[in-house]
């Protein structure tokens, strides 16, 4: 069974102990400051100048000032909480120096009970001690909405294309990651306003199959662009079977037909193998770390990081390091955190930080550790 695969990572990358009041790792190359708290923070981006917005899943948007004051910000939608579901990403739009929008995901409630995620945009205004989301309008929807609560992925890119790549779970639902008349379990691809390029795999098709990148996906929770244009995504498997994949145009990634995990039951699925015409992850895991988050390191700080992949581990409680070069990719480092990583982020300055998630989930600067005296 899949599920007694192990993915063995380097001994030095799993010593860790816990102590006092945090994890500490001698082998860590970084130090850690807890710089605020917040309540079950979701994502994150840095404002030029180094402001932080940060939102919280049960619909609050919050601006972290240099100065470390934290504001609500005004004019957020109302969203539909639960399970998995709530506020999600925000990202600024590539020319945000200019035009000020913000992108932003949500879910948002339907008829009967059923619920599904959007993306919006809206223009930040801070003024004084006041900030606030101006015109904000909903620019992309799940499509069908469903029942449940779970797997909702709603990750939002903007792409050197500066097109917009948005991540679309498949609701634990399984057969809508193959369904081409809905937009679940794939990566979609539109223009800045919501529209459809003409260039997209399926955009002669028209309706929801035109807004269709990639198909066959379970819940991707991480987007990220490479200096090179890769776009890596990274996405929670069954029982084990976590996935870092490189998204590539017009491609079929397996879910639910092809896995290297089982069914939370037992049940077998068949692995990726060549050719079974889907395209098989760069790095799995099994067992399960759960991976919520990826960023691609570009900064000073840590240079023997730069062009790699961090990735945030829920279930892991870990920070991991893949290490990537062009199109492949390969398992690195793990750093126990003591703690469920929600998202991770790189500073102006090339710092990291991350969110911890949970009712009280700190806000981490991480930087590099002094060297020995």
């Amino acid at each position: 069974m899949h599920r007694l695969r192990l993915a063995l990572l380097p001994a030095f990358a799993l010593i860790a102990c816990s102590c006092g009041n945090g994890v500490f790792a001698q082998n860590r190359p970084f130090q850690v400051e807890p710089l605020a708290t917040f309540s079950e923070p979701w994502a994150m981006t840095f404002l030029p100048g180094g402001d932080l917005l940060v939102t919280e899943k049960r619909g609050a948007l919050k601006l972290r000032r240099g100065d470390g004051r934290i504001l609500d910000v005004a004019g957020v939608p109302a969203v539909s909480y639960g399970g998995q579901g709530g506020f999600g990403d925000v990202v600024l739009h590539p020319d945000f120096a200019r035009n000020r929008l913000v992108y932003l995901s949500w879910i948002e409630a339907g008829e009967a009970g059923t619920r599904g995620a959007v993306v919006g945009r809206g223009r930040l205004v801070i003024e004084g001690d006041g900030a606030r989301l101006d015109g904000l309008e909903v620019i992309w929807r799940q499509q069908p909405k469903v029942d449940g609560g779970g797997h909702f992925s709603h990750r939002i890119a903007f792409g050197p294309d500066r097109r917009l790549y948005i991540s679309s779970g498949e609701r634990q639902a399984f057969d809508p990651a193959q369904d081409m008349s809905g937009n679940l379990g794939k990566v979609v691809r539109l223009n800045e306003d919501g529209s459809v390029p003409g260039d997209n795999p399926w955009s002669a098709q028209g309706g929801v199959t035109a807004q269709i990148w990639t198909l066959g996906h379970r819940n991707l929770l991480g987007l990220a662009f490479a200096p090179d244009g890769n776009l890596w995504e990274v996405e929670m498997g069954p029982q084990g079977g976590d996935e870092v994949n490189l998204i590539q145009r017009g491609r079929n990634y397996g879910w639910p037909r092809a896995s290297n995990g089982s069914h939370y039951n037992g049940r077998d699925i068949p692995d990726h193998r060549a050719g079974d015409g889907y395209e098989p992850p760069k790095i799995w895991w099994n067992p399960s770390i759960s991976p919520s988050s990826i960023l691609i390191y570009t900064g000073a700080m840590f240079p023997a990081w730069r062009g790699d992949a961090l990735i945030g581990a829920l279930s892991g409680q870990a920070l991991i390091r893949a290490d990537i070069d062009g199109a492949n990719a390969a398992k690195a480092d793990q750093w126990d955190m003591g703690a469920r990583i929600r998202e991770v982020e790189q500073a102006p300055d090339g710092s990291v930080w991350l969110l911890e998630d949970g009712p009280r989930g700190r806000l981490l600067r991480l930087t590099p550790r002094p060297p020995p005296t």
